[in-house]
């Protein structure tokens, strides 16, 4: 009994020492790793200008460092982190972000590499912001300041500017208001040698009304009658506004069984009408009254159709369709 016991104990020491070698062997392998990463670092060529991607290890009222898998860290001074109004650097930057940021000197007199975030955004955000363009690309933004001209807001740290004109849908005249508000923008142009960015949120306010105009249109359903107000004359048709954003055209031809020339012979403006929908094609809702008449014609011959006289009076007694009828019950 001792001697099983004995063997159990030597394959368990075995299984142990041979657990503890292949935990010292993958720690070796991670070491080797490590050092493998470190010496590839310390021969890596850093230049003036290089803009260096760095994950943060600390933050304070005075600065940025930043861990760059180097030999040195990378110092970036708060005056150099931000011009975006309303920066902080302790409540916008946060331990483990990853920061890119241009190389100003290779040591900063502590032995650290001197970074300017500021400096890599106007190289990096330029780049950005024509991609923004090119792809259409919806930014939200926050409206930091305004000109007798328009808005300015930031993207991407970079400085640009909403004309008046391209705020809303409808006239802006007085800018102030708009102060503080977040409005969905476009970028429209970038001229990255004059420092210019312009931006839009009417382009996108443009779309989505037309987007809403079409699932109106959409809801109409052709065959129905509706009853709108005439809103303008035209040589060849009448607009017939329809209420909730809505208007459609009864044509020259559809506005009278009659022959017109012109649709101010039957029609004035502010009149009110009722028309047919004929269809909804392509966003447009087309109307007919000559369709509406043919129609409220042809219910009244059905009725006239099947109206039954008896003895000069109108009735629909059935006493009187069998006053006559004689039924032989044998």
């Amino acid at each position: 009994m001792e001697e099983v016991k004995k063997e159990v104990e030597t394959v368990e020491q075995e299984a142990a020492a041979e657990a503890a070698s292949a935990v010292e062997a993958e720690t070796s392998m991670e070491t080797m790793a490590d050092y493998s990463r470190e010496l590839e670092a310390s021969f890596r060529k850093i230049s003036e200008g290089d803009i260096l991607t760095g994950t943060v290890i600390d933050v304070s009222e005075e600065g940025v460092i930043l861990d760059l898998h180097y030999y040195t860290q990378g110092v970036i001074k708060a005056e150099d982190m931000s011009d975006a109004p309303g920066f902080s650097i302790l409540q916008d930057v946060r331990i483990g972000d990853t920061v890119e940021a241009t190389v100003v000197r290779l040591d900063d007199g502590q032995g650290n590499i001197q970074l300017s975030k500021k400096e890599a955004n106007q190289v990096l955000a330029w780049a950005k912001l024509e991609k923004y363009m090119e792809e259409n690309t919806d930014l939200d933004v926050k409206i930091s300041g305004v000109t007798n001209s328009g808005a300015i807001a930031y993207v991407e740290d970079i400085r640009g500017f909403i004309p008046a004109s391209q705020l809303s849908l409808n006239y802006v005249e007085d800018v102030n208001p708009w102060l503080g508000r977040r409005l969905k923008v476009r970028v429209i142009a970038v001229d990255r040698e004059r420092s210019k960015l312009v931006m839009s949120a009417k382009v996108i306010l443009k779309e989505e009304a037309v987007l809403e105009h079409e699932r109106k249109v959409a809801m109409v359903i052709p065959g129905s009658v509706l009853e709108g107000t005439v809103e303008s004359l035209t040589p060849y048709g009448a607009f017939v506004n329809l209420g909730d954003g809505l208007s459609g055209l009864v044509h020259i031809s559809q506005i009278s069984r009659k022959r017109i020339r012109k649709p101010s012979e039957v029609l004035t403006i502010g009149d009110k009408v009722k028309a047919k929908v004929l269809n909804t094609n392509n966003g447009k809702i087309s109307l007919s009254m000559k369709a509406l008449e043919e129609d409220m014609e042809a219910e009244t011959d059905k009725i006239e159709e099947f109206h039954y006289e008896s003895d000069g009076n109108a009735t629909t007694s059935l006493g009187s369709l069998f006053a006559n009828l004689k039924l032989d019950l044998k």
